[in-house]
């Protein structure tokens, strides 16, 4: 799956349903743990970018957020470790599709395509709860909603005051 620099944003739903499609539903949380880790590795370079020196503190907040969330959902997966080795291996194409989302892209569509991302990643926590029996689990998800909720905010507000 590739897409071309400057072309229409991508569908993250029909992206990130296809990937989702390929693990158990049980391995879900986790495959989305992984690119909670991959999105936090992108706010930090867009924390390095020169030309987001004034958004540098609210890019590290948001992958601050980022890797919380993935600490929260693995903290709850025995063996998450070792089941997200195996996603991996057998979908060596994840980090690949991530990257080649962005690509290419001027760094406010890079923003405002990643605020999709954080709207879509709130409503797969929110079913993710829904469908959840577990009290506690229930609120670990609800609480990774809140998390991509806030950076969505400030991606929004970023993008906002970028020409």
């Amino acid at each position: 799956m590739s897409f071309k620099p400057g072309a229409d944003f991508p569908n993250l739903t029909e992206v990130f349903g296809a990937i989702l499609a390929r693990v158990t539903p049980e391995q879900q949380p986790l495959l989305i743990a992984i690119a909670e880790r991959l999105a936090a590795l992108r706010y930090r370079a867009w924390a390095d970018d020169e030309s987001m020196r004034a958004e540098r503190q609210q890019l590290l907040a948001c992958a601050a957020r980022e890797d919380e969330i993935a600490r929260r959902v693995e903290e709850i997966h025995r063996d998450a470790a070792d089941i997200q080795r195996r996603i991996l291996e057998a979908n060596p194409d994840i980090g690949d599709i991530n990257r080649g989302i962005f690509a290419g892209r001027p760094m406010k569509d890079q923003l405002a395509i990643q605020a999709q991302g954080e709207r879509l990643g709130a409503a797969t926590w929110h079913r993710f709860a829904e469908q959840e029996s577990d009290t506690s689990r229930r609120d670990v998800f609800l609480s990774c909603a809140e998390l991509e909720e806030a950076s969505a905010v400030v991606l929004d507000r970023i993008v906002g005051t970028k020409k």
